[in-house]
């Protein structure tokens, strides 16, 4: 492939619901573009975008695959998104490659809640999109009907500019409202016919639609169309693009991918209407130097993001970058300011699907490879050392599951802890952390099913099998009254004994920290083992009176003891400790304490009742909510122990059109009748381990 220049490029997104044909139509655009001898199948595992053996096995996309084609005289970089919303961090890799997208929405169903993401990502975003209606090959496709519902979703501003013409239940051609002209697929190719009589009324009303959305933000078409209530297809084209360009216009074009119908036009619109890479915003960058904002001049130093990584089971690691400033070859370092570190220069190359083609060289606009950089990771900027600069980062979502991990065969845990970290290279929306409090290895992702395919990742890469489980919750355990107790520790076995005895009292905290106090007066416990006293407290405390879990919140006050001039020690007065700790305790009203989180959970109105009263039932209060943009935010606090697998069921609550965020805020008593339940199978374990 020769090089182009960002005048000649155009990166598109293909964003939408999972199983709308987003991947069937990326493998038609490649076979139209002759780079392929015949068209791959989802359920066959041979498309060109789903190459992981994850994607072939499940037969759905889980990581954004990029997939360059030449048309035209046009560069074209499709960027193949997953749809599925346990993959969503692929989606904003996709994003930050893509100057603009199609939104493949298919004609059974019509938009879903995966059109409706797309739709207010890339409106927020301000990227340009054109929607795909797809599947007219299927029974009961329904163009209007997909039409009027985008309209009722998205307003009128989604403006058709071809109408489908079917013939019993099959896609065969479509009437072009931009020169309302009627084409017939015929093979590869299309021919003229006359637009079918039963569709003369449609076409006009929908041409009617589009030359007023083309004017619209143009005043000179404005009076163009009001002088004569007609638009030439140039200036419709004029029009549409503009509209595209600022968001206020939606084109609506249409497809079989399957069937490989309409994808050859559809090839063309991205053309005729989507922008070229040059005319695309700059991503903010910083001046490494100054600290202070820079406008990155695309026809200055070398500069670049890495928007994604590939871990490779040959190759190694794969970095996929999109170039804003300059070019770079096999013959240049770059230099990367995140890490302070330079690159070894190395083989420019695209990537399609899984195959790293190599290139002479990569200029500003495009969107290319390089394999094997050492320091480098997903975000980072590569840049010239001499004028150094560094783009904002990707505000990947934060994961909002989490699951214990183990190996399943004993002695492998370094394995699984080595495997996950290189994964989380691979995708920044996987986390591993190990809890302090349980001891328990998290691994934590956006979805039951993205931590799933962690383990089989595990499995196929790195050959080590994994087991998940619920994490243990950090429950802790407290004193809610006043108690004393004496601890006496004794030992004489020949020779040096072992003597000391302490007088001491526990209460509640007010600080909700432990406090020790020493009280002693008159030297009845010398003041050379006090902290030996405190220290066999604190380690005492690591296991509490009920169920073993951390005792907090205690006031310990040493007032009394006695010692011995020959037999005391430190570890005598540790074991003292210890023995008044656990003897008062008991006695102080000793409670089982747990993790509190404040919860605020995005949801549309229309679900509002269905989250709150599910909330209720975690033993969850709500605490108000507020109107944002992106619906009603709900602010309520539950107990962790109720909330793990929150995720999956506010997903499906709300057809997965709600969202969450979490953060601790406290801890209060467990209910009697769970705290029960829980000490007696702490008690039951700690027998087992026994």
């Amino acid at each position: 492939m020769k090089t182009y220049t960002a005048d000649s490029i155009r990166n598109v997104a293909i964003l939408g619901h999972g199983g709308e044909g987003k991947t069937t139509l990326t493998e038609a655009m490649l076979f139209n573009a002759g780079l392929l001898d015949r068209m791959g199948k989802v359920d066959d595992g041979t498309t060109v975008s789903d190459y992981d053996a994850e994607e072939k096995s499940r037969h759905i996309s889980i990581s954004t695959a990029v997939a360059p084609f030449e048309w035209n005289g046009t560069k074209v970089n499709l960027i193949d998104a997953p749809g599925f919303f346990d993959f969503y961090g692929e989606v904003y890799e996709a994003f930050a490659l893509a100057d603009s997208a199609l939104i493949v929405c298919g004609a059974v169903a019509g938009p879903v809640v995966g059109t409706e993401k797309a739709m207010s990502m890339c409106k927020k975003a301000g990227m340009p999109h054109m929607i795909v209606i797809n599947q007219l090959d299927r029974e009961n496709a329904n163009f209007n009907n997909t039409v009027e519902a985008l309209h009722a979703k998205f307003g009128t501003n989604c403006v058709p500019i071809q109408l489908p013409i079917m013939e019993n239940g099959a896609y065969v051609g479509y009437v072009d409202l931009t020169t309302m002209t009627a084409k017939k697929f015929d093979g590869k190719n299309e021919k003229d016919i006359d637009i079918p009589a039963n569709l003369k009324a449609r076409a006009e009303e929908l041409r009617e639609a589009l030359m007023e959305a083309a004017a619209s933000d143009d005043e000179e078409l404005m009076m163009t169309y009001l002088d004569t209530m007609e638009l030439s297809q140039e200036e419709i084209v004029r029009g549409l693009s503009i509209g595209i360009a600022d968001g206020s216009v939606t084109p609506v074009v249409c497809v079989s991918a399957l069937m490989n119908a309409g994808v050859y036009t559809l090839m063309n619109e991205i053309i005729n209407y989507l922008p070229s890479a040059d005319k695309a915003p700059m991503r903010p960058a910083i001046s490494v130097k100054t600290g202070e904002p820079v406008k990155v001049d695309p026809n200055g130093k070398f500069a670049a993001q890495v928007m994604k990584t590939v871990a490779d089971p040959f190759v190694g690691k794969i970095s996929i970058m999109k170039v804003f400033a300059g070019s770079i070859d096999a013959t240049y370092s770059a230099y990367n300011p995140n890490r302070e570190k330079s690159e070894k220069s190395g083989t420019v190359s695209m990537m399609r699907g899984s195959k790293l083609i190599a290139v002479d060289k990569l200029c500003a606009g495009d969107i290319g490879a390089m394999a094997k950089l050492q320091f480098t990771a997903t975000g980072d900027t590569l840049c010239d050392a001499a004028d150094p600069v560094q783009f904002a980062p990707i505000d990947f979502p934060a994961p909002c599951i989490s699951r214990a991990v183990t190996a399943k065969k004993q002695g492998e845990d370094d394995k699984v802890i080595q495997g996950i970290t290189r994964l989380t290279e691979e995708d920044p929306t996987i986390q591993i952390e190990k809890n302090a409090e349980t001891g328990d290895v998290l691994v934590k992702g956006l979805g039951e099913m993205h931590i799933d395919v962690v383990c089989a990742k595990l499995r196929n890469k790195f050959k080590v099998e994994a087991q998940l489980s619920d994490p243990r919750i950090p429950y802790r355990e407290t004193i809610r009254s006043m108690a004393e107790a004496e601890g006496k520790h004794k030992k004489q076995s020949g020779g040096a004994g072992q003597f000391g005895v302490v007088q001491m009292r526990f209460e509640p905290s007010p600080t909700g920290e432990f406090e020790f106090v020493n009280a002693i007066v008159g030297g009845v416990v010398p003041k050379e083992f006090i902290p030996a006293v405190e220290k066999g407290l604190v380690e005492a405390m690591r296991k509490g009176v009920l169920a073993g879990y951390p005792m907090v919140g205690i006031k310990a006050t040493l007032y009394d003891g006695k010692y011995h001039p020959v037999d005391s020690k430190e570890v005598a007065f540790k074991s003292a400790a210890r023995l008044s700790y656990k003897a008062a305790c008991v006695k102080a009203s000793p409670v089982l304490i747990e993790p509190i989180y404040q919860y605020k959970v995005t949801v549309p109105n229309d679900y509002m009742g269905a989250v709150m009263s599910d909330m209720s039932g975690r033993r969850g209060r709500t605490l108000g909510s507020e109107q944002t943009d992106e619906g009603t935010v709900i602010v309520a606090e539950a107990p962790l122990s109720e909330m793990f697998r929150y995720a999956t069921d506010l997903r499906a609550m709300t057809q997965g059109r709600g969202s969450f965020t979490s953060e601790f805020v406290r801890y209060e008593d467990v209910p009697a009748n769970i705290a029960k339940k829980i000490i007696e199978n702490a008690k039951k374990d700690e027998d087992d381990d026994e």
